[in-house]
């Protein structure tokens, strides 16, 4: 399994205020009309811990990720210092189509985990409404440091919304068990 590690670059010039406190938020509007295989949906998010597990892993299960122990995920939400997810509405339910989640020391790093949407609605710029929420979150909470772990396929999509691979020479390391 390789991963690349990946750096938010930090510029001065971007403008990453939000009028979103980092707080329980629920049904946010985030895109009006989102065609989708012939419907038009309302796509909102949601900063919120009290994620349906079994949703989430209907969600992982689409992208082909390996299945974790459910006890094993809420205890990883529970620790993270944000969790975003995206939805639409339908009678009344909401359908879990995007997640991400960061954990963090609360001061000066962060690091980027978990980000998923689902196939159907990949290619209709979700990915980046959702990284876009996560970074704002992130700067809001004065957050300087931002990494994340993406899979080599992934890299290119992260490149494009300003993460940067290895800057200055810094190289991640991981312990495995054997």
């Amino acid at each position: 399994m390789s991963f690349w590690k990946i750096f938010f670059k930090n510029t001065s010039d971007m403008n990453w205020q939000t009028n979103i406190e980092l707080e329980n938020t629920e049904n946010i509007l985030l895109v009006k009309h989102l065609e989708n295989e012939g419907q038009y949906l309302d796509i909102y998010f949601s900063i919120d811990d009290d994620i349906n597990l079994y949703d989430l892993e209907k969600l992982c299960d689409s992208v082909g990720w390996v299945r974790r122990p459910l006890k094993k995920v809420k205890m990883a939400i529970d620790h993270s210092f944000l969790t975003i997810c995206l939805f639409y509405k339908s009678c009344q339910k909401k359908n879990l189509i995007g997640f991400a989640r960061v954990t963090s020391d609360n001061s000066f790093n962060a690091t980027i985990w978990d980000v998923v949407i689902h196939p159907k609605f990949q290619g209709k710029g979700l990915g980046k409404v959702l990284m876009d929420q996560v970074i704002k979150q992130l700067r809001y909470s004065d957050i300087s440091t931002i990494t994340l772990f993406a899979d080599p396929q992934v890299v290119s999509f992260y490149r494009n919304l300003g993460f940067i691979t290895d800057p200055d020479g810094v190289k991640g390391m991981f312990w495995y068990p054997l």
